[in-house]
């Protein structure tokens, strides 16, 4: 009896290929330097705090505020990644979203060179081949985040010098204002689309800006560093609430 074989590469068996061992050693590499980078900054930064007059009290606030603010952008990370699993598996997730990039940019990047291959991401057609030439996408649009980075850096950094000659307290307001309208578009990106969107941003408004009065009423810093965290869990929770009960449109 002659039974035929699958080329390797028109099989649909992704996971055979997205879990290799030397893409989990690449992924834990990258891992590895990003811990490495963190422990550098941080190291960085408390040898150079008593020349900007920030105590160790004020640093030891700083870190513990940025690592609060960071749970609830990871946990919608992590629930993303989940679901990115079955498309790229563990090593590839593990460093497109953790390290560099976005799920919507990865997603997008994956998605036009599988369509260059005539593949659908996920589909019937969405072969080793397909899955390779995805991967290889997003890395190189991750790799431009990174060059770009590495280049215009030291080109921003020559601004910044020249605006605080010119007027000191401008660098001052920039940043804020900077952050205020990237988390502004962001947030108005979310309205139109359906109303749990509204809700969920609403809600997260209400919170946050609740977490601030109680800070400044009763003196309790904590509540000025935990805010962010506590809205963004409160809004997923919302969100959920409203998808389960019917809110959302259904396509």
């Amino acid at each position: 009896m002659i039974t035929a074989t699958v080329p390797a590469a028109t099989s649909t068996d992704i996971l055979a290929v997205a879990n290799i061992p030397v893409l989990w050693i690449l992924a834990i590499g990258v891992f590895g330097a990003i811990i490495l980078q963190s422990v550098v900054y941080m190291r960085a930064a408390r040898k150079a705090g008593p020349a900007a007059d920030i105590s160790e009290a004020e640093l030891k606030t700083s870190f513990r505020a940025g690592a609060v603010a960071a749970i609830g952008p990871s946990l919608a990370v992590v629930l993303v990644s989940v679901a990115l699993l079955t498309l790229f598996g563990t090593p590839a997730v593990l460093v497109r979203i953790g390290l560099v990039g976005s799920a919507a940019t990865e997603s997008a990047s994956a998605s036009i060179a599988s369509g260059t291959m005539g593949a659908e991401l996920g589909g019937p057609d969405y072969t080793q081949s397909v899955f390779a030439v995805a991967f290889m996408a997003m890395s190189m649009s991750g790799a431009m985040w990174m060059l770009a980075t590495l280049i215009l850096t030291p080109l921003l950094r020559r601004g910044d010098s020249k605006l605080r000659r010119v007027n000191p307290a401008l660098m001052a307001i920039v940043p804020a204002a900077a952050l205020i309208g990237a988390f502004a578009s962001l947030g108005i990106a979310e309205l139109g689309k359906t109303p749990v969107h509204v809700l969920t941003v609403i809600v997260s408004a209400v919170v946050m800006g609740i977490c601030l009065l109680l800070a400044k009423k009763f003196s309790q810093a904590w509540l000025r560093e935990w805010g962010l965290g506590i809205a963004i869990l409160v809004g997923l929770f919302t969100a959920f609430l409203a998808h389960t009960s019917g809110m959302a449109p259904v396509a």
